[in-house]
C-alpha cells in the first residue's frame, strides 16, 4: 500500500485488514507511518511498514525486496501515494510538473514493476492504482497534477489487457475531490476559478472511496468509482466531458466578471 500513512491508502488498509488482510504500508512520513500502523494494529492487524520516497526507484525495489522477505509475496497492490500543487500553468514552477509526474506516476509505475514479475509467476494477484476524475477531463488550475492522472490511467489500462491472461487483475479508481490531508493542503492553493468548479461539490469520504476500491478488487473490475457523477462521466464519454468543459468554462467567466483583477495580472 503506497501513501499508506493516510487518506484514501490508509482508509483502504482499514478496509482490507476488516477482511483478515494484513497489510504493508509504504510512505515518505515515518512518524506518520508508524501513528498509521498504530492504528491499525489495534485491530489486530498483522502491519509491517516501510519508509521510502517512491519516487525513488532503487528504494522501491529495496523495500518491496524486504516487505516480501517479512510478509510473503504481495497478493494485492493499492498504488495511492500521490500530490498536487494547483495554480496557474504559468505560473507553476516546472519542478512542480517533474515532481508530481516522479510521485505520481513513476511513483506508482515503481510500485508495479517490484510486484508484477511474481503475481505472472504465480497467476494471482491484483494491482489498483488512485488515478482521479482529473484523469478523465482536464480541469481548469491542474495543468501539473491532471496529465499525472492521465498517464496513470493509460498505463493501468494497457496493464489491464496485457496481464489478463497471466491471472492478474488491474483496476484503476477515480475519486473524485476526496476530504484528505491533501485535500485540505490544496485548498489554500487552489485559484478562485478552480474553487469555482469544484466548491460546489461535497467532497466524499476517503472511507467512501476505500470501499468502492476494495468492492472493485473483489470484482475485478477496471474502472472503480466512488460516485454516481465521476460514474455518469466514465460512461458517456465524450458527451459528458463536452457538458462538463462547458460548465466549467461558464464558471470560470462568472469568476473573471466579478473579478477581474483574480489572476493578479
Amino acid at each position: 500500500m503506497t501513501g499508506g500513512s493516510s487518506g484514501i491508502g490508509l482508509a483502504v488498509a482499514h478496509e482490507l485488514v476488516r477482511r483478515g488482510a494484513r497489510v504493508s504500508l509504504v510512505a515518505r512520513g515515518e512518524e506518520r507511518l508508524e501513528k498509521a500502523a498504530t492504528e491499525l494494529r489495534a485491530e489486530g492487524a498483522q502491519v509491517a511498514t516501510a519508509a521510502v520516497d517512491v519516487a525513488d526507484r532503487a528504494a522501491v525495489e529495496a523495500s518491496f525486496a524486504d516487505l516480501r522477505e517479512s510478509q510473503g509475496p504481495c497478493d494485492i497492490l493499492v498504488a495511492s501515494a500521490g500530490l498536487t500543487y494547483p495554480g496557474y500553468f504559468e505560473q507553476l514552477p516546472l519542478q512542480h510538473f517533474r515532481e508530481l509526474m516522479e510521485v505520481n506516476y513513476f511513483g506508482m509505475l515503481h510500485a508495479v514493476r517490484a510486484v508484477t514479475p511474481s503475481m505472472i509467476e504465480r497467476r494471482t494477484g491484483s494491482i489498483v492504482g488512485i488515478s482521479s476524475t482529473a484523469g478523465l477531463i482536464g480541469v481548469f488550475g491542474y495543468s501539473a497534477y491532471g496529465p499525472t492522472k492521465f498517464a496513470v490511467r493509460g498505463l493501468l489500462e494497457s496493464l489491464r489487457s496485457e496481464l489478463a491472461p497471466h491471472g492478474v487483475h488491474v483496476g484503476c479508481v477515480f475519486p473524485p475531490d476526496t476530504d484528505t490531508p491533501q485535500l485540505s493542503f490544496e485548498e489554500a492553493l487552489k485559484p478562485p476559478e478552480t474553487v469555482a468548479i469544484s466548491g460546489s461539490i461535497k467532497p466524499i469520504s476517503a472511507e467512501q472511496v476505500a470501499r468502492a476500491t476494495v468492492e472493485g478488487i473483489e470484482k475485478g473490475r477496471f474502472w472503480i468509482m466512488a460516485d454516481v457523477q465521476t460514474r455518469l462521466l466514465a460512461r458517456f464519454g465524450g458527451l459528458g466531458r463536452d457538458l462538463l468543459s462547458w460548465d466549467f468554462d461558464r464558471r470560470v467567466r462568472r469568476v473573471r466578471a466579478a473579478a477581474p483583477e483574480s489572476r493578479g495580472r
